[in-house]
């Protein structure tokens, strides 16, 4: 079987994605509507001493779903009319882990059984594609269009990434082919490419970076490898710019003070500033997390993984979703295990200032309850660090750096005269999270523990619209910045307060036959005192409340964002 095919490298994303919605191209005829997506990964291998790159061929293993195809693909290409690639290639059924002796009999696995025999494949690199495709038509000759968007991986990094359009002939006559290059050759966002991906990958891989066909090209030689999260102090570089670092090591990210957000930035790119800034934070917290000494690395390391989940709230619509969610779905795993050891962090520090201005016999029946939670952070210590120490935390990390640090990497397109700055997009977004909050007014008087944690989420999300873009708001904003965080932390212990005594109410049902008097009855008391520290925070927050909500904030929040 033949595969004939143009190639071009993608200059343009904009041109890629016109011509791809296009209904008719030299004379094609669109089939269908939009585009079709797929996510592709594919894994080139060979043997340890290259047999089959010897014997001349490529050897793909395609993952698409639950199905593996394997694809043994002649190295030598012949060109057609128009430019036209043409390659041999055998296709088959196989299995992703098991040895090629054992996938299904197919044309291509005698093929790769006579060249490599009983020697193991190893992984060459690994492609991922996230493809559009169309068909086209004229007559009862087919061309299939496609929208390639490339990462290169190796040993879990991307060490390159770039687009490409393609037309490989379906059905039909090559001329189609020549007649389609002739328009396609037009396009200034195209240039011609004579490079299969694997070629190019393998270029990456051996540092040469001057390649033409490369869209984005780093030097696999000056790359991280497959990363465990340990940072140290590195030699100072350029704001943004990753430092030199040991094998085994993430890479850390030097930022400023501050995201740098200013007014002209495009809002898909303030927001990677704000996502940098706060990732940076987050890599820097981790061996002090690992080291477990102080619980203040927790609380930060969540603190930073929050801010970056606010801000793919905040930003995340102006990024393409599925090329960005596996950012989001890593932030909210290790969110969640970070979460676990930090909110009994804080338990068992309120815990322990109760229990101490308490006569010695209290303290002893206060103990089965702290026993307890140590045991509880334990555990979820313990699932926190077999996340960090995951192949998948690490490849999370390794992507997430590349994504925050390309500029344009994984934006939507928008037109010329959509809003599309931050000082177009941030004041609509600020009044919206203000008026979120605002919408409590008609119940706080009457709301319940739950009501209110909603409260204390509006008044975060109202914060971090503020503090994302503080920069371009100016100095006046830090007062309404402080007013929102003061009412967010009354709310936040009140939270606390409430979810300590309903813990201590478990602990005490589910451990009742276990108990001495001495130790429910101290343990009772310590779910009275929580209680009774929910009602006096909840008399509170009529003060902080108003400063929010009050007449004078609106008016300062509305000549701040003015100035925009």
């Amino acid at each position: 079987m033949s595969e004939v095919e143009l190639k071009y490298r993608v200059k343009d994303q904009a041109t890629g994605e016109r011509l791809l919605a296009a209904d008719q191209l030299a004379g094609l005829q669109a089939i269908g509507g939009r585009a079709r997506t797929i996510q592709l990964e594919d894994r080139y291998v060979d043997t340890r001493d290259g047999a089959l790159a010897q014997a001349g061929f490529a050897v793909r293993l395609r993952q698409s779903g639950a199905d593996t195809i394997v694809t043994v693909k002649s190295l030598a290409a012949t060109e057609r009319d128009g430019g036209a690639i043409e390659r041999e290639e055998l296709e088959g059924p196989a299995d992703r882990v098991a040895a090629a002796a054992d996938w299904p009999p197919s044309d291509a696995r005698a093929l790769v059984l006579e060249h490599a025999g009983d020697a193991p494949l190893v992984e060459r690199v690994t492609i991922r594609q996230l493809r559009q495709t169309r068909q086209l038509r004229a007559g009862d000759s087919r061309v299939e269009l496609s929208l390639d968007q490339v990462d290169v991986v190796s040993r879990g990094r991307i060490v390159r990434s770039f687009t490409e359009l393609e037309a490989e002939l379906v059905k039909g006559d090559s001329s189609l082919l020549a007649d389609l290059a002739g328009r396609l050759d037009t396009e200034t966002g195209l240039a011609r490419s004579a490079h299969s991906k694997l070629e190019m990958a393998l270029a990456a891989l051996d540092g040469a970076n001057g390649d033409a066909d490369a869209e984005t090209t780093t030097s696999a030689s000056t790359k991280p490898k497959a990363p465990r999260a340990r940072t140290t102090p590195e030699p100072d570089v350029g704001p943004g710019e990753e430092t030199p670092h040991r094998d085994g090591e993430l890479p850390r990210l030097v930022v400023g003070k501050s995201p740098g957000v200013v007014a002209e930035d495009h809002i898909a790119e303030a927001g990677r500033k704000v996502m940098r800034f706060h990732l940076a934070r987050m890599i820097d917290r981790e061996p002090g997390v690992r080291e477990g000494r102080d619980p203040e690395d927790v609380h930060k390391m969540r603190v930073a993984t929050r801010r970056q989940r606010a801000a793919w709230r905040m930003f995340g619509e102006y990024f393409r979703n599925r090329r960005t969610k596996p950012y989001r779905t890593g932030l909210r795993d290790l969110a969640r295990r970070l979460g676990a050891v930090r909110d009994l962090d804080v338990q068992l520090e309120n815990l322990d200032a109760y229990r101490a201005d308490l006569p010695v016999a209290e303290q002893r029946g206060i103990e089965p309850l702290i026993a307890a939670w140590r045991e509880y952070r334990d555990d979820a210590r313990i699932l926190l660090l077999r996340e960090l120490d995951s192949p998948g935390h690490a490849r999370f990390i390794a992507d997430y750096v590349d994504f925050v640090r390309t500029d344009g990497a994984a934006v939507n397109t928008v037109g010329p005269a959509s809003p599309h700055r931050v000082r177009d997009t941030a004041p609509s977004r600020i009044w919206s999270a203000y008026e979120q909050v605002r919408g409590y007014e008609a119940v706080l008087r009457w709301a319940d523990i739950p009501t209110l944690h909603e409260l204390r989420i509006a008044s975060k999300r109202l914060r971090y619209s503020l503090e994302f873009v503080q920069e371009t708001l100016g100095d006046d904003s830090l007062a309404l910045i402080e007013r929102v965080t003061n009412l967010q932390d009354q709310l936040g212990l009140m939270n606390d307060a409430d979810v300590a005594g309903s813990m201590a109410r478990t602990f005490l049902v589910e451990h009742a036959s276990q108990l001495s008097q001495l130790e429910s009855a101290a343990i009772g008391r310590y779910l009275v005192d929580r209680e009774r520290e929910v009602t006096r925070l909840r008399r509170g927050i009529g003060a902080p409340w108003r400063r929010v909500a009050g007449t004078t904030f609106r008016r300062q929040l509305g000549r701040v964002v003015a100035g925009l």
